[in-house]
């Protein structure tokens, strides 16, 4: 349901450094709560994709919405896109999260 969120969250954080070293996205949310933007834009395609993801489902459950497929998704995207690159040393899941709440009354409500 969230594969066109997915797609284009990750095209939204393509690196900025092509030379960073890969990394393994954190196992937990208390982990992967205090990544920043910056860097996440290390790590590699699948990692970040992987990431963004797991912070987009955790604070989508929280809101009681889901993440839709279509544009919906893709318009989160762009917003977590703009967000990290206004601000590269704010934590991904403060962006995600309120990229999220920003279009919380627009989402599907979870059931």
């Amino acid at each position: 349901m969230i594969s066109r969120f997915i797609v284009a969250l990750g095209a939204a954080l393509v690196g900025l450094s092509a030379s960073a070293q890969a990394q393994m996205p954190p196992l937990n949310f208390d982990q992967a709560a205090y990544i920043t933007c910056r860097e996440a834009h290390a790590m590699n395609p699948e990692a970040r994709k992987a990431l963004a993801v797991f912070l987009a489902e955790h604070s989508a459950r929280v809101r009681g919405v889901v993440i839709p497929d279509g544009e919906q998704g893709a318009q989160l995207a762009h917003l977590v896109r703009g967000g990290c690159t206004l601000s590269p040393d704010a934590y991904l899941f403060t962006v995600v999260d309120r990229a999220i709440l920003a279009e919380s009354s627009k989402l599907p409500k979870r059931r």
